[in-house]
């Protein structure tokens, strides 16, 4: 059983699959799921991304720098959303973020990050790396990296990896555990380079998995199969 985890998240979990903002539905599985972890004493770290309002790509004529920071600022919102949602429900949180100054956020600390991680809080994580240019999947990397993670699981709608899109093409190949140098070398784009690689130097396991199957995030943690895992060998 994984003891400390780092959950990266799609801003759709939010709102739905296409959509945008926020989803009670949505937000209301969310929190149910990961109580189930917390109720046998897993320590959580989260990092979301902000699909749910808009993806830099989206906006073609700006700088990607200054799209990214737009970006940056999505994650923060999504951020102090789920803080809320998860308090409501009973499950103590906080938020941390190193590039905003805001009375519901703390400054990114390594002794604070551990002291309300020990002290049961799940700890959600905003703003990316904190610099324009990289993924919300390099910033959980990373994260997980400072708060000790034993493993990051990046929660999808598609059940582990494939070697192609599963919704595209038909004769598909799904992995149920690949290296980190296969993942790279194939180009699979569950997760960028960048992510793949922080992992790799820090032997951090990854798993992918279909947040959307109850309770799978449960069986990842307790160290069922389930979703594919990504580790050295």
């Amino acid at each position: 059983m994984y003891k400390r985890v780092l959950l990266k998240l799609s801003g759709e979990i939010l709102s739905g699959e296409g959509k945008k903002g926020f989803d009670e539905k949505n937000s209301q599985y969310f929190t149910q799921e990961i109580k189930k972890i917390r109720d046998i004493d897993i320590n959580v770290g989260i990092v979301i991304g902000a699909g749910n309002f808009f993806r830099g790509k989206e906006l073609k004529d700006f700088k990607i720098q200054i799209a990214d920071q737009l970006g940056m600022l999505g994650t923060v919102i999504n951020s102090i959303f789920l803080k809320n949602v998860l308090e409501k429900n009973g499950l103590k949180s906080v938020v941390f973020s190193k590039i905003v100054d805001l009375p519901s956020v703390m400054p990114l600390r390594y002794d604070l990050v551990e002291d309300y991680i020990s002290s049961g809080h799940i700890v959600i994580f905003a703003g990316g790396t904190s610099n324009p240019l990289f993924t919300t999947d390099t910033a959980a990397a990373l994260r997980a990296i400072e708060m000790d993670a034993e493993v990051l699981i990046k929660a999808t709608k598609v059940d582990g990896i494939y070697n192609k899109d599963p919704k595209i093409f038909s004769d598909v190949v799904k992995y149920d555990r690949i290296t980190y140098e296969q993942a790279i070398s194939e180009q699979l784009k569950v997760m960028d380079t960048e992510s793949f690689s922080i992992c790799e130097r820090n032997n951090l396991p990854i798993i992918i998995l279909n947040f959307f199957e109850e309770d799978s995030l449960l069986k990842a943690v307790k160290g069922e199969k389930v979703g594919t895992l990504v580790c050295d060998k």
